[in-house]
């Protein structure tokens, strides 16, 4: 494949993005403006995939989207059926967006709240509830861990005074709002736990048996992970429709994103409560179902991937990033990003979505598989796309 021009370089790439979130309103999965958000406020575009469908026009996306599927013939390539049919009727998909018709509101009371973990994605949780005036309990393995927690927030408090965004009285307050403990049991009076800990499906799995013995009645179970399967998470315990997926981006307290994942199980109410409390804590939340990749890295990677084969065929990383900078308005080009995420990361999601999907065209990028295998993960060990 040949690319010289910006042009066809943000055809290359941001076309099948298109028409990935495209198939995923047509398929019920999410609203227009759920999706649209979603990669607005996870990833800080300056407009969603489908406001950007319209800004280009129906027509044009179909038009440049065949001429793809014409040269590659890969599925992913062919315009979906809801884009076809959006440019005959000249119409927009603003016009089918399909949202709540009413803002959520708490039908659970949420006065305490639970956090299990203390990483850098918990601490942040923990941040944002104490922030929105919530008393939470944290738990962690040791005092030390429970030390890092209260540090770290303190660190980040004493910034936002220094900065002008707060003072002392706020500090106090939120500091005086957490407890933390090296035992699950004192989460036994939280209306709602929020497990952060790492993404191993065997720990998560232990840890919803322990939470559904200690939990009270009414209590609901979040998750935040990424990338496990919340219903397996579910089903573990004598309360699945009390178990949700919560999932903050990280930093949690400078991100506005949560992807509220239902499973098959959960109860509207508590889908109702999540989405209220979300917003509530001055959050976006975004609804989605229970399916590897949800909203955000469902339409991230395979974006992320694309640009991995586009360098494979010859066109430099300097020139993509650029190019999806300038004509896309994406805050970093793909291999910047990689290097942000990190290619082991982007390579578990991929593999994740080519196994949900079964799609050949989510096949990993050989280069990225090379990349993971000779430790040139990204910024976090000085090599990745770029050199740090």
């Amino acid at each position: 494949m040949t690319v010289s021009t910006q042009g066809s370089i943000h055809d290359v790439l941001v076309l099948p993005y298109l028409n990935h979130a495209i198939r995923m309103l047509e398929s019920g999965y999410a609203t227009a403006t759920d999706i649209d958000n979603a990669m607005c406020f996870g990833c800080g575009y300056p407009q969603g995939p489908l406001a950007t469908a319209d800004e280009i026009g129906a027509s044009g996306v179909r038009d440049a989207l065949l001429a793809r599927f014409e040269e590659t013939g890969d599925n992913l390539h062919k315009p979906a059926d809801l884009l076809t049919k959006v440019a005959g009727e000249s119409g927009t998909f603003a016009s089918v967006a399909g949202d709540h018709a009413k803002a959520p509101e708490l039908r659970h009371t949420i006065e305490k709240i639970g956090v299990v973990g203390t990483g850098t994605m918990a601490s942040g949780i923990v941040q944002v509830f104490a922030q929105a005036g919530y008393d939470v309990v944290f738990v962690g393995r040791s005092q030390e861990k429970l030390d890092g927690v209260v540090a770290g927030i303190t660190k980040s408090l004493d910034k936002a005074i220094a900065k002008g965004r707060s003072d002392e009285e706020t500090k106090a307050a939120v500091l005086g709002r957490l407890t933390g403990s090296t035992s699950r049991e004192d989460l036994g009076e939280a209306d709602l736990i929020v497990e952060g800990i790492a993404e191993d499906l065997d720990v998560k799995t232990e840890l919803f048996k322990d939470l559904d013995r200690i939990a009270k009645t009414g209590a609901i179970l979040a998750t935040t992970t990424s990338s496990m399967p919340i219903t397996e998470l579910a089903k573990v315990t004598a309360r699945p429709g009390d178990v949700i997926g919560m999932h903050f981006f990280n930093p949690a307290p400078v991100m506005k994103l949560v992807e509220v994942v239902t499973t098959d199980l959960t109860s509207p109410e508590v889908d109702e409560t999540v989405r209220a409390l979300s917003a509530a804590v001055k959050k976006v939340p975004v609804s989605c179902g229970d399916r590897s990749g949800f909203i955000v890295n469902a339409l991230l990677f395979p974006y992320l991937n694309d640009a991995v084969k586009l360098h494979e065929s010859g066109v430099a990383i300097a020139e993509i990033d650029a190019a999806i900078k300038e004509t896309a308005g994406f805050p970093m080009g793909p291999f910047e990003l990689l290097d942000v995420v990190g290619n082991d990361v982007s390579l578990a999601i991929q593999s994740e979505l080519r196994n949900e999907f079964g799609e050949p065209g989510f096949d990993p990028a050989p280069l990225l598989v090379q990349k993971v295998e000779e430790g040139k993960l990204g910024r976090k060990t000085g090599e990745g796309f770029h050199t740090y």
